[in-house]
Formats: C-alpha cells, structure tokens, sequence
C-alpha cells in the first residue's frame, strides 16, 4: 500500500478512536457516494391498457373557409325545418357550440305570417332552448301582442314565428362576430326560404345589418320597409322571391334604453298595418 494512502488510513483510525468509536461494522470497506454515480434506472415499460369507460372523442371543429362550405352545402341540402334544425344540431363549425348548452333552433308556428329575427341567445335562451324566453322576451311578447300578435297562439294568422341569426349562444352574451355572422348566414337564409313568410321583423342591429348587406345603424334601417333577398349565392337558385322586411329595436335595447319604446311602438303600427293589407 502506497506510503500517502497508509498514512490516511492511520489518521482516520485515529480519529475515530479519539471519537469512542471502537468496533467496525462491516469488514469491506463501502462507497456510499457509489449511488451519485450510478446512471439512472431504465424506464419500466408497461403494456398499454384501454380504459374500462373511455371518454368520448371530442368534436373536431372545422377550419373558417372549410367550415362556410360545409355550412352552405348543409343549408342548401335541408328540405324541411326539421332537417335544417338537425344539419344545424350536426355541424361542427361553430367554435362557440363547445360553450353552449342547446341549440336554440326557433318558437312560435312556422305557418305564421310574420317571422321574426333576433341576434343570438342569451343565458336564459340557451338553457331552455328556445328564442327570447329571458326578460328581453317577456318585452317582445308585450310588444307582439299590441298589435295581436302572440307566439302561443293556436290560429296560424295570429301567430308568429321567432328565430335567431346565431342559433348557438356566443360565451358571456357577447355580440356574434363577423365569421360567427358569416357561417350563421346559411342557415337563417335558407331557414326563411323553408318557412316562407308574407313578412319578416329583423330585431336588433346585428340581424338588420347583416340580412340587408348594410352597414347603417339600426336607427337609419328602422322605420322603413326593405325588400330582402337571399344573400347567399349557393341558395339564390332555390328561392328568387323578396319578402317585406321592417327593422326594429332590439327588446334588451329598449330595456336599457326605455326612451326609445316609442319608437319601437311606431314600428308595430306599422306591421299592423302591413299585415292587414295581406
């Protein structure tokens, strides 16, 4: 044993001796900085295992460009309201069905004269599943029935018919974007082709403006009958007909702003004018 090792031998013996330590307990001497050194263990490898209740596939949801050509092809394709309210349940283009709770499809009879048209949902809207049944609703119908109008109504004449632009509600009642407006387009297009009313109500900003390619503010587009076409170039061919359209104030508009109800009142009068010279 080299000289320099026997001597740190000697040195530690003796300090383990200063400090009453008087036996070995293993005659091999030990590393016990061996496990520092030591490369890590191998991975254990476990045949894969499929769960006994495997959550289901979420939805994949189509690109912008893809998904108007799915929602066009899907319109067009519908041939009554019920296969337009089930292409609507089935298309995955719309980012904001992950957030929503039920389709809000329309209420009312589609046999009814007059079909009017909301923006989007609300909280109370997509819980139940149907158009304008919150506050804003309860409004709606007050306003209706002024002029003899009541969704509930058995007589088809009496009657109206109640949709949205949007049928998914957008996350925080926000308004629909532009894109979100675009794929809806389709389906409320092709929604008033099927039900064929003698006259449509586009309520609120966001319905005026995009079913009349207009860029005024609902105070400009109320307050004047329009002549509205199909705007979407793939359902021209299945429907050339114009409807009479008149715009008014949304009801959750009027509710914040109860200065306006006038004007909304002069709007009526004007409906019931146009309905009784059907």
């Amino acid at each position: 044993m080299p000289e320099a090792k026997r001597q740190a031998y000697s040195t530690a013996l003796e300090w383990y001796l200063d400090h009453g330590v008087t036996e070995m307990l293993e005659t091999a001497v030990q590393d016990r900085t061996a496990w520092l050194k030591a490369p890590p263990p191998a991975a254990k490898i476990s045949e894969k295992q499929t769960p006994l209740n495997p959550a289901p596939a979420a939805p994949v949801f189509l690109g912008t460009a893809e998904a108007r050509t799915e929602a066009v092809r899907l319109a067009a394709a519908a041939q009554t309201l019920d296969e337009l309210r089930d292409a609507l349940a089935a298309f995955e283009g719309f980012s904001i069905k992950k957030t929503a709770t039920n389709l809000v499809f329309s209420d009312g009879n589609p046999l009814a004269p007059v079909m009017l048209i909301g923006e989007a949902p609300g909280a109370d809207e997509d819980r139940l599943g149907k158009p304008f049944v919150g506050v804003s609703g309860q409004l709606l119908d007050k306003i209706l029935k002024s002029i003899g109008l009541d969704r509930h109504a058995e007589d088809p004449s009496k009657s109206v018919y109640i949709s949205n632009i949007l049928n998914w509600r957008p996350p925080g009642n926000r308004n629909p974007t532009p894109a979100e407006i675009e794929l809806g387009l389709p389906f409320i297009e092709r929604h008033i082709q099927l039900a064929r009313p003698k006259i449509l109500i586009f309520c609120g900003a966001v319905s005026a403006k995009a079913l009349l390619n207009s860029d005024q503010g609902i105070s400009r587009l109320r307050s004047r009958w329009h002549d509205y076409k199909t705007l979407t170039p793939e359902l021209m061919t299945l429907c050339t007909d114009s409807f009479p359209a008149l715009c008014t104030y949304h009801p959750s508009y009027l509710l914040r702003t109860p200065a306006q109800k006038r004007y909304s009142w002069g709007d009526m009068i004007e409906i019931d004018r146009k309905i009784r010279a059907l």
